[in-house]
C-alpha cells in the first residue's frame, strides 16, 4: 500500500461539491451508514477503503504528466467508484460492513455523498484534526469557504494503526484494509482475504503489489509495527513488513498479486486491460476514453 501525496490544500477549488448533510449516529469514530443501518445480525467483519477527496494538485499527483492535475483528480474519483462498487459486489460474497476510511478529515460530507451505504472513519484521530468541520457547520459547495489550515496527515502507517485498531475496537472479529488505487481489483480477492482470516493459523493477510507494496491488509488483532515501523512508499514494503512479521512469529498468509496505478506505465497497463475488458472498472474505463485526460489537450 502507497501513500498518497501528503499535501492536501483545503480549497473548493478542484473539489467535488460536498452537500449540506446531518451526520448518522456513530459509534465512536465509526459513523454509521445513511442508508443501510447495520442491525443485530451485522457480521463481526470490516473492509477499509483507505481514499483521499479527489482535489485536484492533491490527488494522484504522480500521473501529472502524462494527466493534468484537474484530469488526474477526475480519474481518481472514478477509482474511487470502481473500488466502492468492487466492495459492494463483494460484500454480496461475504459478509463484511464496507467502511471508507477517508482524509482529509473535513471530507466527511463528501463521502457520505459519494457512498451513503458505506460506514465511515476519519484516517486521523478526531483529536487530532484541528481543521475537522463540526456538525453543526455542515460544508456546503454553494457558501463561501473560509480559509482553513492546510491538512498535514499523519504517516500511512499510523493512520492505518488508528484505522484497524478502531474497527478492531468497535467489536469486529476481522478488519481488512484496501487502497483506492486498483480499480480492477476483482472483488473474489477480498474474499478470499476473509476466508485465510478465518483460518485460526493465520495472523495477518497481505495483497501483494507489483511494486513492492500491497494492496491489501487484513488483521485480527492491531497490527503495530507491521504498519508503523515499515518506511512506506518504498520498494521494499512488502519485504520489511514479513521480516518484521516473521520476527514476531505471525503466520502471514499472501493473496495473488495485482497492481495499483500510480504512475504512466500504470497507466498504460490499465489502459490496456481495460480496453479488452471495460467492465472490471466502468467508471475509469469511460473515463479513460475521453479526448481530454492529457496534458496535452485544451479541454480543462
Amino acid at each position: 500500500m502507497t501513500a498518497p501525496n501528503e499535501e492536501s490544500a483545503q480549497t473548493t477549488d478542484g473539489a467535488l461539491p460536498v452537500p449540506d448533510f446531518s451526520p448518522p449516529p456513530h459509534h465512536g469514530p465509526l459513523l454509521q451508514p445513511a442508508t443501510a443501518p447495520p442491525t443485530a445480525n451485522t457480521p463481526r467483519r470490516a473492509l477499509l477503503v483507505m481514499a483521499k477527496q479527489p482535489i485536484a494538485g492533491s490527488a494522484k499527483t504522480r500521473l501529472v504528466p502524462p494527466l493534468t492535475s484537474a484530469s488526474a483528480a477526475s480519474l481518481y474519483l472514478c477509482f474511487l467508484q470502481d473500488v466502492l462498487d468492487t466492495v459492494r459486489a463483494a460484500a454480496r460474497l461475504e459478509p463484511f460492513d464496507p467502511v471508507i476510511a477517508y482524509t482529509p478529515p473535513a471530507a466527511q460530507g463528501f463521502f457520505r455523498q459519494l457512498a451513503p451505504d458505506f460506514w465511515l472513519i476519519p484516517q486521523q484521530s478526531p483529536a487530532r484534526a484541528p481543521d475537522r468541520i463540526p456538525p453543526s457547520q455542515p460544508a456546503s459547495a454553494s457558501a463561501p469557504q473560509p480559509e482553513t489550515p492546510v491538512h498535514h496527515p499523519d504517516p500511512l502507517g499510523d493512520r492505518l494503526q488508528f484505522v484497524l485498531s478502531t474497527a478492531l475496537d468497535s467489536g469486529r472479529r476481522q478488519v481488512v484494509a484496501i487502497n483506492s488505487d486498483s480499480p480492477t481489483l476483482p472483488p473474489e480477492l477480498l474474499c478470499t482475504a476473509f476466508q485465510r482470516l478465518d483460518d485460526p493459523r493465520t495472523d495477518a493477510v497481505f495483497g501483494p503489489c507489483t511494486d513492492g507494496g500491497y494492496y491489501l491488509i487484513g488483521v485480527k488483532k492491531p497490527p503495530g509495527r507491521l504498519v508503523t515501523a515499515v518506511q512506506m512508499s518504498t520498494p521494499t514494503v512488502l519485504s520489511d513488513t514479513l521480516a518484521i512479521a516473521a520476527a514476531a512469529g505471525l503466520h502471514v498468509d499472501l493473496l495473488p498479486e495485482w497492481y495499483d496505478v500510480d504512475s504512466a506505465e500504470d497507466l498504460e497497463r490499465l489502459s490496456t486491460e481495460l480496453a479488452a475488458h471495460p467492465e472490471r472498472a466502468p467508471a475509469s474505463s469511460r473515463f479513460l476514453t475521453e479526448p481530454w485526460t492529457s496534458t496535452s489537450s485544451s479541454q480543462p
